[in-house]
């Protein structure tokens, strides 16, 4: 692809974006030099955010088995990020075909991709828009087809949050989403957090502060405040490999470790 056609579909190579390193931690193909540079040093600053990013796609997993299991068919997962195994709609149209997934992203690499990967798929697609906006998100001719927001709707916001620092007010951004959505409808949430964290992860922290995506990790007071309207469900706000395991044996000696705080809360 030549320089004119990474511009023509804005993807900027001059600085490594959050959507391309994460692909790169997760042994992904689909990002570039600056990305890989960056998360080099990420990994070398924190050694197990391979392991974390992989806790992290465990949880989400886990996540959509249980929205599916509380009768949730519609799924709005913001800031989806890259196309790879195991994502929203492989979990839950692997147990009810008929489930409908909608991806939101900006980033023109995860959303050329996403839309390849789900070219044949009636039931998913991908939303090119800032998340930021919401009415830009349900209101997208794309969302509307797929979702019936007058029925129970699971948003995932995976690693998302913690990318919306406090000055761009995330507790009114959410409250948005929670408001567009119907009674019975679940947020899944995880953040990164600096609660029980070593000095690797401040270090990692500042990397990101220096980039075009500084990371904003919060409490769990932080981050229930930031679900105001929910109900958060049990067990609560836990550390990533903490909410509802699949096997006790999963959840690592230190589970801190994963670097992130999780929950999932309903809208009563």
């Amino acid at each position: 692809m030549s320089e004119d056609e990474y511009a023509r579909r804005g993807i900027d190579l001059d600085k490594p974006n959050p959507a391309r390193v994460y692909d790169y931690i997760l042994g992904g193909q689909l990002n570039y030099a600056v990305d890989r540079m960056f998360a080099d040093q990420v990994l070398a600053a924190q050694p197990n955010a391979r392991e974390r990013a992989r806790l992290n796609r465990q949880w989400l997993r886990r996540v959509i088995r249980f929205g599916m299991d509380q009768g949730i068919r519609q799924f709005l997962d913001i800031g989806s990020g890259m196309p790879t195994v195991g994502h929203v709609h492989e979990v839950a149209q692997a147990i009810d075909p008929t489930a409908r997934v909608v991806y939101v992203d900006n980033e023109p690499v995860a959303v050329a991709h996403s839309e390849i990967v789900l070219e044949n798929n009636e039931n998913a697609a991908m939303v090119h828009a800032d998340a930021e906006f919401p009415d830009d998100v349900l209101e997208h001719e794309i969302t509307e087809m797929l979702l019936d927001l007058d029925q129970p709707v699971m948003v995932v916001m995976a690693l998302f949050v913690h990318f919306i620092p406090d000055e761009r007010k995330p507790a009114r951004l959410i409250a948005a989403y929670r408001d567009a959505l119907a009674p019975g409808s679940y947020l899944a949430m995880s953040s990164a957090t600096y609660e029980q964290q070593s000095a690797g992860t401040a270090r990692a922290v500042a990397m990101y502060q220096k980039s075009a995506n500084p990371v904003t990790p919060r409490s769990a007071a932080e981050l229930r405040a930031l679900v105001d309207g929910f109900e958060i469900v049990d067990p609560g706000i836990v550390f990533i490999p903490e909410w509802r395991p699949d096997d006790p044996a999963d959840v690592p000696a230190e589970p801190a470790e994963s670097g992130g705080l999780a929950l999932v809360a309903r809208k009563n």
